[in-house]
């Protein structure tokens, strides 16, 4: 007659850390460094093209935006309110526009800078760092 096995946790929770951790990570957004036809800037050349006069959107949820904002944003939000038509009414297809939403965790603003390079737009900017980089610097925010 064989033994019974006997549970050994020291064998079986690196295997669940393994199958539910490991890969709870793997999964984890991470938004592109870059867009094709878009350029990526960093916070501070982003600053410089909203001294500039550039129309900057935010493509976060309502909530987000509510919370707060770079001065003077248009606010789309990508999943409900963005299209090409709705884009129309804060730019023109020949204006910089910067694009952003909510750090590198964030992929709202890659979806939506592809998107409006594919619509003809031609001076886009992907401000992949995003509102909370902007405020951290101390930059103005509303």
């Amino acid at each position: 007659m064989s033994k019974p096995l006997k549970f050994k946790p020291c064998l079986i929770f690196p295997f669940l850390y393994l199958l539910f951790i490991d890969s709870a990570l793997a999964t984890k957004k991470v938004s592109p460094e870059s867009v094709a036809g878009a350029v990526t800037v960093n916070t501070i050349e982003a600053k410089k093209l909203f001294d500039q006069g550039a129309v900057f959107l935010d493509v976060r949820s309502n909530r987000d935006w509510e919370a707060g904002r770079i001065p003077g944003s248009k606010h789309l939000e990508l999943k409900k309110v963005f299209n090409q038509q709705s884009l129309l009414t804060v730019a023109r297809p020949d204006q910089k526009l910067v694009i952003y939403c909510n750090s590198t965790g964030c992929t709202r603003s890659s979806k939506a800078s592809k998107k409006v390079v594919n619509w003809g737009y031609t001076s886009v900017y992907y401000y992949r760092m995003g509102f909370p980089t902007w405020q951290s610097k101390g930059y103005a925010v509303e």
